[in-house]
């Protein structure tokens, strides 16, 4: 059906009879975007993977550069993520913490301070990595279940979350305080980036988290899990790393914003995308053996919004976390895997089941390049397609064609609101 090596491809679509208004669902490769590589002949790693169902998006549909990281705001994935879906970050930006809590079901009570709590791993006084060399969640269970009794109280309680990623709320937390991301600053001496207070009256928080993330790292390593870790020459969870803080935020759902929308659902792996789903009224859809990571279930996902749409649905958000922690690691082999597993295992089949019925946006949500290890700010590219849009010129999927696109350059809520116009 896509045969990348014509410049014109031609598509053998599965039809679907009886729909009304075309549903809509946007792919997004998280953290896919990266720059020009120098070992890779100097292209990016979108221009060097093999895509034919990415390119057979651009070559029939049209194509643009989004800024989702508003000026101003830190290159997270709660900040890209929701700007994509149009939400204005001045009015319900509030960390990734309050997201967290809506994904695992923690109900936040006015003055409750949610923080994103990693489990990273500190060798020496370096921050090896922000993910303890992959914990599974089963892991991550036992050692937030054990931080909870040696450390949590009437104030603190940690909650469990996904694999290293896990949630601690602080009732009556001030959230004027600076928390540096850990996977910013991989390689680099933590105590650089201890928790500090914006504001004097934020100090008594600020304080209280240091003293947490102190005493973690005198409890974790005696824990049999981290034992038998590196017995095993594994990572270690050597301590907390709280960031990410705020309060509930006050978001619209995407119901009250686009009437078309009667029902929606969200897939991913990753809880923080979770919330934001949660919040903006779409219901999660789980998806055996999806992890976040580059062996996860693309499959799975591929068909879950097949089904999705297919009995119902008007809007689904597929979110896959791969490419990301590819960048994170700084491994170009393994993010141009993800690239075409993406593309491959997830795209095509969407395309061939569905692609004479729905409105496709495909796009990631943040460079996440190999080379630098960590988000960065700059657009990103993003192509529309739906049966019967007038192609424009763009005959592949990547950073630099992407700009020569009809769209050109949108912000804000100017992506969403088109999309949903079609």
């Amino acid at each position: 059906m896509i045969n990348n090596t014509e410049n014109t491809k031609q598509a053998s679509l599965s039809t679907e009879e009886g729909r009304g208004v075309m549903p809509h669902l946007i792919i997004l490769g998280d953290g896919m975007a990266d720059w020009h590589v120098p070992s890779l002949g100097g292209k990016t790693l979108l221009q060097y993977a093999d895509t034919p169902a990415m390119d057979w998006l651009a070559c029939h549909g049209r194509c643009g550069m989004l800024k989702t990281v508003p000026d101003g705001f830190h290159p997270g994935s709660e900040v890209a993520n929701s700007s994509i879906l149009g939400y204005d970050q001045h009015l319900v930006y509030e960390g990734r913490g309050p997201l967290e809590a809506a994904s695992i079901g923690v109900d936040l009570q006015p003055g409750d301070l949610a923080l994103r709590c990693n489990l990273v791993c500190i060798e020496g006084d370096i921050i090896k990595n922000h993910s303890c060399g992959r914990l599974e969640t089963e892991e991550g269970d036992q050692l937030i279940r054990f931080l909870q009794e040696h450390l949590g109280n009437e104030r603190v309680h940690f909650y469990t979350g996904v694999q290293y990623r896990h949630l601690l709320v602080i009732r009556g937390g001030d959230k004027r305080i600076s928390c540096t991301p850990p996977h910013d600053v991989p390689g680099q001496p933590w105590r650089q980036f201890e928790i500090t207070a914006d504001v004097p009256e934020a100090e008594p928080t600020a304080a209280l988290l240091r003293e947490l993330v102190r005493r973690s790292q005198e409890l974790l390593p005696s824990h049999p899990l981290n034992k038998q870790r590196a017995a095993e020459g594994r990572d270690m969870a050597s301590s907390i790393w709280p960031w990410g803080g705020g309060y509930r935020p006050q978001m619209q759902t995407l119901q009250q914003r686009f009437p078309a929308v009667a029902r929606g659902a969200v897939i991913t792996a990753v809880d923080l995308i979770r919330g934001i789903g949660r919040y903006a009224g779409l219901r999660v859809i789980n998806v055996d053996g999806a992890t976040g990571l580059y062996d996860t279930n693309y499959e799975g996902k591929a068909q879950a919004a097949i089904d999705a749409l297919r009995s119902g649905d008007d809007f689904v958000y597929l979110h896959v976390e791969a490419s990301d922690e590819a960048g994170h690691d700084g491994s170009i082999p393994l993010k141009l895997q993800t690239i075409t597993d993406l593309d491959h295992r997830l795209i095509r089949p969407i395309i061939e089941a569905l692609g004479n019925d729905v409105a496709i946006a495909l796009l990631p949500d943040h460079p996440t390049p190999c080379e630098h290890r960590t988000h960065t700010a700059e657009p990103i590219p993003f192509c529309i397609y739906y049966p019967g849009i007038e192609p424009d010129s763009v005959q592949t999927f990547d950073e630099d064609a992407c700009r020569a696109g009809a769209y050109g350059q949108l912000a804000g809520d100017e992506f969403i609101n088109l999309f949903m116009q079609q």
